[in-house]
């Protein structure tokens, strides 16, 4: 009997003296608290904005709905900081467990405020994009994942500061690393700096169908820190690094404002120079009079005879399109095809072809 009563005596004692001066049951008030604010933090989140969402719900403002629900991540984070104050409320402040409580409810703070500051930044951006008129639509992009960047950093300088930990000393040990890094990444930094030329000097833009000779020709759809990524007409992806665009002629086809047709069309020797200038003139007339075509001082049109070849007499066809749609061009030089066909018919000429004429001697 006096075993067990003696064991009883060690389990009371030992519920009674719990750890860090908390009695066992408060431990697990405690822990069993924390488990919740886990487990409701979600739902706590969504409260909170679904009430806030019905005061501004009058508003016909697009951009308040977007900030609420990006704010539900950072506020998920409440529950938690609030479980870690009361926990602290049991805890002797002079202590060294309520010293470390405090840092760390600090740093729960601090995370708080610059999440929250974080996230505030996802539905503003989509304000921002005003700016693309004036700048463009990658280096919006850039200033805003700029700014992204620089609330993280500056972040966790706070979070370090809070336990002690001073950043300047920091960078400055860092500074011969940072030589030696610089050294080893130069392609790293020319990629950068190449990137930044193509947004300021605006030589293309996302959306933009580029040629860049010796590498690749399609779409571009992201114009990266290091590397622009192309999207080939055949849907492959190609990503190219970014000091390619500072050495190599770039052909950007989405600023034209029109396509040329360059056409060379092949008539027999056996028509007639009457039957050829009906030819040139009825073609001339037809693009002239035709509004999916351009004509004037700076875009001219040409039809005519150009050259005799060794076995076609050769009519040149020079104009410009007035759209930059491919499938509309396509459209157009069909039509375009078909009216030449069609007035060689009418005027009983034939295209020609290669063809070689043998001449017998007899003896």
């Amino acid at each position: 009997m006096e075993i067990i009563n003696k064991f009883q005596d060690l389990i009371s004692a030992t519920l009674k003296a719990g750890s860090f001066g908390l009695s066992f049951i408060e431990l697990i008030i405690i822990l069993s608290v924390f488990v919740i604010s886990l487990i409701f933090r979600s739902a706590f989140a969504k409260f909170i904005v679904s009430k806030i969402k019905k005061i501004v719900k009058k508003s016909s403002n697009k951009v308040d709905d977007q900030l609420f629900d990006a704010l539900i991540p950072p506020l998920k984070l409440l529950p938690v900081i609030f479980v870690f104050i009361f926990i602290s409320l049991y805890i002797e402040i002079d202590s060294q467990l309520g010293f470390y409580f405090e840092k760390i409810n600090r740093t729960l703070a601090t995370i708080f405020v610059f999440w929250f500051i974080h996230q505030l930044l996802l539905p503003l951006s989509r304000a921002f994009q005003k700016l693309e008129e004036l700048l463009s639509k990658a280096l919006v992009i850039w200033l805003t994942r700029s700014l992204k960047y620089l609330i993280i950093f500056l972040g966790i300088v706070a979070v370090l500061e809070i336990w002690g930990i001073k950043i300047g000393p920091v960078i400055a040990g860092l500074g011969l690393f940072g030589v030696a890094v610089a050294l080893g990444a130069q392609d790293l930094f020319k990629n950068l700096i190449s990137g930044i030329m193509i947004l300021l000097e605006k030589r293309f833009h996302i959306g933009d169908v580029i040629n860049v000779p010796g590498h690749t020709e399609g779409t571009v759809e992201h114009i990266g820190f290091r590397s622009t990524l192309i999207r080939q007409f055949d849907s492959t992806p190609m990503t190219i690094p970014n000091y390619i665009f500072a050495e190599t002629p770039i052909l950007n086809y989405s600023n034209r404002t029109n396509r040329r047709i360059y056409w060379i069309i092949g008539l027999e020797y056996s028509s007639t120079l009457i039957q050829i200038k009906n030819l040139t003139n009825d073609i001339k007339k037809y693009i002239q009079n035709h509004e999916d075509y351009i004509v004037n001082e700076h875009f001219k049109a040409f039809v005519r005879l150009d050259k005799f070849n060794d076995s076609s007499i050769d009519v040149l066809i020079y104009c410009f399109t007035s759209t930059n749609d491919w499938e509309k061009f396509l459209e157009i030089k069909e039509n375009l095809a078909m009216e030449i066909k069609n007035k060689v018919e009418e005027l009983n000429l034939h295209f020609a072809f290669p063809s070689q004429t043998i001449y017998l001697e007899k003896n």
